[in-house]
């Protein structure tokens, strides 16, 4: 389902709503809530709204544990690293346990750190599928989703969770979670905002199947539901009917 926002605040509320929906839900039936954080500008307002009433006192902080979709190698210090944009706007505001907060850390190696982060997740599902509640997604001028590039061996990772890439041109190495982990989700949404991402995402959604080419055309949870989130400049290209409104 697409469901079309005016604003990028209405978006993120939408976002925080349905976060904060589903930790309740998942609480109450099984006792925790795991979900995936995208990085990137466009989930920032969202992660600040979490931190905000009425999200704040609603979500069940003590029964919450979060996980990162992809990271840079960079101190956890570095702006640019995603779990630090999250402390800040986001973990460093609410009593969540620190145990529960799932980071990617780069102290060695990217292969090390994407081992490590691998067997974390392993420990934390405690069997062979990682099902988390709720997995958080961006959308970049390429098509890639998470640090799983166009034309890299990362889209073709058939075994392992969490694997070592790096963007084609950039000298930074990323730990990125994989396609096979994402499409274990019981729930995906995407959050695209912006009008450069409108092109790129009228071919992700209607355009030929060319996955290759547009990674996150791979994301098709086998049994679990997929939401695109997007604001209105960035579905200004989709075809009329192809989506539904969200709140103005």
């Amino acid at each position: 389902m697409i469901k079309v926002f005016s604003t990028i605040e209405t978006l993120s509320t939408g976002i925080a709503e349905l976060f904060a929906s589903a930790a309740e839900q998942a609480v109450a039936s099984q006792g925790r809530f795991s979900a995936l954080l995208s990085g990137g500008e466009t989930p920032r307002r969202t992660y600040e709204l979490l931190a905000q009433e009425p999200f704040r006192q609603r979500i069940p902080w003590n029964s919450i544990h979060l996980f990162w979709g992809d990271e840079r190698c960079v101190a956890d210090t570095d702006p640019r690293s995603n779990a630090h944009v999250v402390r800040q706007t986001l973990l460093d505001r609410v009593p969540m346990p620190e145990r529960q907060i799932h980071p990617i850390t780069c102290d060695g190696s990217p292969q090390t750190a994407a081992s490590a982060y691998e067997t974390s997740l392993r420990s934390h599902f405690s069997d062979d599928k990682a099902r988390f509640d709720l997995v958080m997604l961006g959308l970049g001028d390429d098509g890639h989703t998470a640090s799983l590039f166009p034309g890299t061996a990362a889209l073709r990772e058939q075994h392992h969770w969490v694997i070592a890439t790096q963007k084609p041109g950039e000298d930074i190495m990323r730990v990125t979670v994989t396609i096979p982990l994402l499409n274990q989700a019981g729930l995906v949404v995407f959050l695209v905002a912006g009008p450069g991402k409108a092109s790129v995402l009228r071919r992700v959604l209607e355009g030929p199947l060319t996955p290759d080419l547009f990674p996150a055309q791979r994301v098709k949870p086998v049994d679990g539901g997929l939401l695109w989130y997007v604001e209105e400049s960035a579905a200004r290209l989709l075809s009329p009917g192809i989506h539904t409104r969200g709140k103005m």
